[in-house]
């Protein structure tokens, strides 16, 4: 498989498993009834979680026109070395961006934030 499908893989597996901790930080704050109700106000729940469910979003948002990026280059066979490393870079940079963002960070939420970015403009650069 080319580089830059295994990093698409492997950034939709992580999308896949991000909110297994932020949940079950939920559950240990909330209690499992009022995780598995509709609780009636907003509860307080661990400022981590808040963070990490933050860091997925953001994820879920990026990862479609990477996605689209990736699929596009695979198919019209314009993948080379820069859409691979841009793929790579890509994952690893919102593995980071996870990571502090969940602890906190601020500017290297932003740098972490940054890299993705580039990456994906690294994938993008075959249709130009």
């Amino acid at each position: 498989m080319k580089p830059e499908l295994v990093y698409l893989v492997a950034t939709c597996v992580l999308s896949l498993v991000m909110w297994v901790p932020y949940i079950l930080g939920r559950l240990n704050a909330w209690g499992v009834v009022e995780v598995m109700g509709y609780p009636q106000r907003e509860l307080p729940q661990p400022v981590w979680a808040v963070r990490m469910q933050n860091a997925h979003r953001n994820l879920t948002e990026n990862l479609i026109p990477f996605a689209g990026l990736v699929l596009v280059a695979h198919i019209s066979e314009l993948t080379n070395e820069t859409t691979a490393l841009g793929a790579l870079i890509f994952f690893w940079a919102r593995v980071g961006h996870m990571v502090v963002y969940t602890l906190g960070i601020p500017f290297a939420r932003t740098l972490t934030f940054a890299a993705g970015w580039a990456g994906c403009l690294m994938v993008a650069s075959v249709y130009l």
